[in-house]
């Protein structure tokens, strides 16, 4: 066997596969990464609140339907996520279909841009909300077995959850200023004319 590569790809960087995949396969990709994500940071934060809740309810039954709140706050990091998700599937618009053939002065610049800023946008909501996912999970946990041993903790804990939970609203905000500038071009530039 050869070890010698025959296909185009092999002396390809990554700068060219960036440069020539669709914008819209970005949009897409952004859209995705936002929403799977935030669905995971969700679930991660509501194992980790979710199993400390029942441990430390077997010692202490009156904590269960107290601490489901920090379950709540787990699962709005999904619904930051789709949240973002809508906002970014609704800019994503197709080019006039006048003809199959592109004019010479189509804006190719303003689809790579929107493209980019959208997968930006959905990737730091996706990132943000893995992270204020756990956080509130841990957060979750410690105010379960807090709870248990003293009830006066539970306010004071909750509290420290509530900042943790501010992190996925804190991504959410990023990513919709972000995707304000990401409009994808429905028709050719024009030339002055």
């Amino acid at each position: 066997m050869s070890d010698v590569c025959t296909s185009p790809f092999c002396n390809a960087g990554w700068g060219e596969l960036l440069s020539h995949m669709s914008p819209y396969g970005f949009a897409n990709f952004g859209i995705a990464f936002g929403l799977g994500f935030s669905v995971v940071g969700a679930a991660w934060g509501i194992w980790l609140t979710g199993s400390s809740l029942v441990g430390a309810a077997v010692k202490a039954p009156r904590i269960r339907s107290k601490n489901l709140i920090s379950v709540i706050f787990c699962e709005a990091t999904a619904i930051y996520g789709v949240i973002m998700a809508i906002i970014l599937a609704n800019k994503i618009k197709k080019p006039d279909e006048e003809s199959y053939q592109l004019p010479e002065n189509w804006d190719f610049p303003g689809f790579y841009y929107a493209g980019y800023g959208m997968f930006s946008a959905g990737l730091s909501v996706g990132l943000t909300n893995i992270a204020s996912g756990v956080s509130v999970g841990i957060a979750g946990s410690s105010c379960a077995l807090a709870d248990a041993q003293d009830a006066s903790l539970f306010v004071k804990i909750l509290i420290v959850e509530i900042f943790a939970s501010a992190l996925g609203i804190f991504g959410i905000i990023v990513g919709i200023i972000e995707s304000n500038a990401c409009n994808f071009p429905i028709a050719a530039l024009d030339n002055g004319n």
